[in-house]
């Protein structure tokens, strides 16, 4: 399909956020000092928690210090900043998420929420994240939540603008932060590539490759037991280009987004083309997908789209996190802070509560 509904859809959500240009990383600007101005200190776990397992890439899928195999059911909230704002950032949050059977958080952090607070406070937000997510037993992944061309800084909104430098040394501090965190089990580089049609510039797959690459070489540096994730063009979903010039790092797991506007029924075929084929080399998450019910904007579920999804994963192997639980943001998973799950809320809380057991 040449129009992308996945577009349509992020275009309701995108004016939620305001716009800011302050400083990335800890502002010195201000400081007569600044020789004095420290690194952001690395995460100190509490000495009461008992460590997650580590999580490892084995051939094509996850496993565990014992070496039994992970398959990952989980869901993406909204960016930590948001729910902060809104007032219900806070451990309740997390184990609302627990009560519907995840073992997997993905943590959308978005650069103009990083650029209103300063990466240090912005860290402190994560921080809750990965001690609560400890606490009750759910690994995570930090996402570099930008939405465009990296290669030529174009994006699809000014709440993703950021630049190659700051993508570097945002995973260059997570990175060394979280260093040694079985928690924080991936990095999900960079959200979804995209050049939509050209109106985003240009953006090879070999250029692209290279940035990724360096990106994994900064965070490999600080850090070689996490795993990062990688997407493809067509807003995450495309991964055909790996066949022949995969990201030669090793360690690593690709990421794709299947909504149901990527393909009309019967998707099967399209999914193996597009991203189903790597699962017999590959750990493969798709750290988004999601639905609308009864003719609600778009991503509409036609009947067939839910169950054909789940079985494919489950066929190949395939984890997941669904999106999103947030009662604006869409699709949504709920319709409120009481956590009332919509259509889409309740069909992915009962295979979570069925499969991760």
């Amino acid at each position: 399909m040449k129009i992308n509904f996945f577009f349509l859809a992020l275009l309701l959500f995108c004016e939620l956020m305001p716009i800011s240009a302050q400083t990335a990383t800890v502002d010195i600007t201000e400081r007569a000092d600044w020789w004095n101005v420290q690194w952001i200190a690395d995460y100190e776990a509490s000495a009461d928690l008992t460590p997650l397992p580590f999580i490892k890439v084995e051939g094509n899928h996850f496993v565990d210090e014992n070496g039994a195999t992970v398959i990952f059911r989980g869901l993406s909230i909204s960016d930590p900043d948001k729910i902060e704002k809104d007032g219900h950032w806070g451990k309740a949050h997390f184990e609302a998420i627990k009560s519907w059977g995840v073992n997997l958080v993905r943590l959308p952090v978005h650069p103009v929420s990083v650029h209103q607070r300063g990466l240090e406070n912005y860290i402190k937000l994560l921080d809750d994240a990965v001690r609560w997510c400890t606490e009750l037993g759910m690994y995570v992944i930090v996402d570099w939540h930008s939405i465009g061309n990296l290669k030529m800084e174009m994006f699809q909104h000014p709440m993703y603008r950021t630049t190659k430098a700051e993508t570097y040394e945002f995973w260059k501090v997570i990175a060394r932060h979280y260093k040694g965190v079985p928690t924080v089990a991936f990095y999900e580089v960079y959200n979804e590539p995209t050049v939509f049609d050209g109106t985003l510039g240009h953006c090879s797959w070999m250029e692209w490759k290279t940035l990724v690459e360096d990106i994994i070489d900064i965070i490999y540096a600080h850090d070689e037991a996490v795993i990062p994730l990688v997407g493809g063009f067509d807003w995450a979903y495309d991964l055909r280009d790996i066949r022949f010039n995969p990201i030669a790092r090793p360690g690593i797991a690709y990421v794709t987004h299947p909504y149901p506007g990527k393909c009309d029924p019967p998707r099967e075929a399209h999914w193996e083309e597009h991203f189903g084929f790597l699962a017999e080399d590959y750990p493969i998450v798709a750290t988004e997908l999601g639905y609308y019910f009864e003719g609600e904007h778009h991503l509409i579920e036609d009947g067939e789209y839910r169950e054909a999804i789940m079985a494919y994963f489950a066929e190949k192997g395939i984890s997941w996190c669904a999106w999103v639980f947030d009662p604006n943001w869409h699709p949504q998973l709920i319709k409120n802070y009481q956590y009332e799950p919509t259509h889409s809320g309740e069909f992915f809380r009962g295979v979570m509560l069925e499969l991760n057991k």
